[in-house]
């Protein structure tokens, strides 16, 4: 089956080089050129993944990204953030917002292509094992990639998911930032510490009673992170 990425962006040659290299590459293109246009269409033609410039006319790529993160219907979509901007600080809300991986303009085409498959196979889900793993009140089911906290289901993105489910697959082995960088992105991906931080302050939001007392992804001071251990 045909993938369809749904590049927005209102620059026309940006828009013309993602479709050209991700056409090569065998998936179906579809643009927009403003974010509420990009909100429309991801609605009605349910991509496999967007790839979504920061700077919009009318609704920015935060304003998307915030929206379709609302919305059940397009909850999961994955998100490939495309930012000419390179302050550390705005790389950082749009991964808290829910995005999956962001790319710094001027980008490589090839590495375009090359990160959107990369999320493709994070959201598809070929990395992790199946069973379940079962804490307190969290229940982390890696075959139906569901998470569920005192039988109500959470919601989190592919990249969210992969995270934790490293981290749960071994409650009390502290990963650092680097390691987890490693398991959970594509070997290829140049990312940076951060990137785990902003991603653990989402899944945090999401399963935490108390994100001010994490019970389920402990900090380990000095080196990184760990899952909890069952008591």
């Amino acid at each position: 089956m045909t993938r369809t990425i749904l590049v927005v962006d209102d620059e026309p040659g940006i828009v013309q080089i993602a479709r050209d290299y991700l056409d090569r590459a065998g998936f179906r293109v579809i643009t927009a050129g403003d974010g509420d246009t990009a909100i429309r269409m991801a609605r009605a033609e349910r991509p496999s993944l967007m790839v979504l410039d920061l700077m919009l006319p009318g609704a920015d790529g935060l304003d998307v990204t915030r929206a379709l993160r609302q919305d059940p219907a397009t909850r999961k979509l994955p998100i490939i953030m495309l930012t000419a901007r390179v302050e550390e600080a705005d790389r950082l809300v749009g991964l808290e917002l829910g995005a999956d991986d962001y790319i710094t303009k001027p980008f490589s085409p090839r590495e375009l292509v090359a990160r959107v498959r990369a999320v493709l196979r994070r959201s598809e889900g070929d990395a992790a094992p199946g069973g379940a793993i079962h804490i307190g009140g969290l229940s982390v089911d890696l075959e139906r990639r569901s998470v569920r906290r005192d039988g109500e289901p959470i919601e989190l993105t592919a990249t969210e998911f992969d995270l934790l489910a490293v981290l749960a697959r071994e409650p009390g082995r502290p990963f650092t930032r680097a390691q987890l960088l490693d398991l959970v992105y594509d070997a290829s991906y140049a990312g940076y510490d951060r990137t785990v931080d902003a991603h653990i302050k989402n899944l945090r939001r999401k399963i935490e009673p108390d994100t001010h007392a994490p019970q389920y992804i402990i900090t380990v001071y000095g080196v990184g992170y760990k899952f909890a251990e069952p008591t």
